[in-house]
C-alpha cells in the first residue's frame, strides 16, 4: 500500500482527483492507494443518488456562497471545509473474502478504521449504521464506497476541528437516517475528536500498513475530469431515482 497527501483548492479537482486514482489502480498503473486531502474551503457534496434540492438548503447555500458538487460514490450529503480531513482507500477488487462485494469491504474497512482510532484516541469508537463511526452515538466519521471491475474505492471523512453550526445552514434533515441517530438534528447527531490531522494521518497509515510514497497524480488529467465532469452544474443538478446505495 502506497499513500499520496494531495490537497487541491477547487473542490472540483478533489472529487475528481478520486476518480482518477480509481480508475488507475482498476487499469494496474498504479498501486493501491490511502490519499489524504483537506479543503480549504466550505462546500457541500451530495452522494451519487441524490436529489441536490432534497438534501441541500440550496437558497442557503448561495446567499452564503458555498458551493455544491456531486461526487461518483454513494452514501449522504456531507459538508466539506477547513478541519475535516478526507480519506481516500483504492484496493484491488481479488480472491479476498474482504473485498468480494459491498458489505464485506463496508465490513473490512470499517473494522479497521475503528480500531486504529480508538487506539490514537484511547477511548471506544462505535460503528454505526452501515458505514458511520461514532463516540457514545455521536457521529464524527461517514464514509462510502464505489466499485470498479478490479478496484475500489472507500473514502470519507473525520471531523477534527470543523464549525459544526454550518452543517444545519447548509443541509436539510437526510432522506435517509439510519436508525440510531434517532431524529436528532446536525449539531447533535455529529462532533469533532480530539486528535490533530498528523495523528489521524499516522494512525490510518499505520493500519494499512503503507510501506511508501505514491507516485504524484497527472494534474492535468485531473483539471481535465473535473472541469468535464465534476465543474459541470448538469452533472451536480443531475436527477436519479437510484436513492442512497453505494452504487
Amino acid at each position: 500500500m502506497k499513500t499520496l497527501d494531495i490537497s487541491f483548492a477547487e473542490p472540483a479537482l478533489n472529487l475528481a482527483c478520486d476518480e482518477i486514482l480509481l480508475e488507475e489502480v482498476d487499469s494496474g498503473v498504479r498501486d493501491p492507494t490511502l490519499q489524504f486531502w483537506e479543503s480549504s474551503t466550505t462546500f457541500v457534496v451530495i452522494g451519487y443518488g441524490n436529489d441536490l434540492d432534497r438534501e441541500c438548503r440550496v437558497l442557503e447555500c448561495e446567499k452564503h456562497g458555498i458551493p455544491i458538487f456531486r461526487r461518483a460514490s454513494g452514501g449522504g450529503t456531507v459538508l466539506q471545509g477547513p478541519g475535516c480531513l478526507n480519506y481516500s482507500l483504492i484496493l484491488k477488487i481479488g480472491q479476498a473474502e474482504e473485498t468480494l462485494n459491498i458489505g464485506k469491504t463496508n465490513c473490512h474497512v470499517m473494522k479497521i478504521n475503528r480500531d486504529a482510532l480508538a487506539q490514537a484516541l484511547g477511548q471506544k469508537v462505535e460503528i454505526e449504521g452501515h458505514t458511520d463511526l461514532a463516540i457514545d452515538g455521536v457521529k464524527f466519521s461517514g464514509n462510502a464506497q464505489r466499485r470498479k471491475k478490479n478496484a475500489l474505492l472507500f473514502h470519507g471523512t473525520v471531523l477534527l476541528d470543523f464549525d459544526l453550526s454550518l452543517i444545519s445552514l447548509t443541509l436539510r434533515t437526510p432522506s435517509f437516517e439510519p436508525e440510531y441517530r434517532e431524529g436528532r438534528p446536525h449539531d447533535q447527531f455529529c462532533r469533532n475528536i480530539p486528535l490533530s490531522v498528523n495523528a489521524v494521518k499516522r494512525a490510518l497509515g499505520q493500519a494499512w500498513r503503507i510501506t511508501d510514497q505514491a507516485p504524484p497524480i497527472d494534474v492535468a488529467k485531473v483539471q481535465r475530469l473535473a472541469k468535464q465532469k465534476y465543474s459541470d452544474p448538469n452533472w451536480t443538478r443531475r436527477r436519479t431515482n437510484l436513492g442512497q446505495s453505494s452504487e
